[in-house]
């Protein structure tokens, strides 16, 4: 399970991303990021990031009849969602590249001392 702090930071890009792939309510984006491996996110979570990229006139709601209860408010990106998206998945690609050195780095060293720990 991934930690509350670490997906902070990162679920309104992710969330963007599940608007973009489908049209979709809030219940729904719980599920698919669950179903993506976040663990179950509330959509006491998830509604507030919602809110915050309507103002922010990243996404758009349409409400449409549902088949068990009251209408749904089914989400799509605007033009500015999709740029956002795009930011995103830029920052990410340069965050996870710096991690993945780092990683690396720190593996080449501890390969290092294991030799050297070997040999005395």
């Amino acid at each position: 399970m991934i930690p509350s702090q670490m997906l902070k930071g990162m679920l309104e890009g992710c969330i963007l991303e599940v608007i973009r792939k489908k049209e979709t309510y809030a219940y729904e984006i719980s599920e698919q990021l669950e179903k993506y491996g976040f663990g179950t996110i509330s959509e006491g979570t998830i509604y507030p990031i919602i809110l915050r990229l309507q103002k922010s006139e990243m996404i758009e709601a349409t409400l449409r009849d549902s088949k068990s209860g009251p209408p749904r408010k089914y989400y799509h990106l605007t033009e500015k969602g999709v740029a956002a998206l795009a930011q995103f998945k830029e920052n990410w690609q340069e965050l996870e590249s710096a991690i993945n050195q780092l990683f690396m780095e720190v593996e080449e060293v501890e390969e290092g001392h294991e030799g050297i720990i070997e040999e005395k």
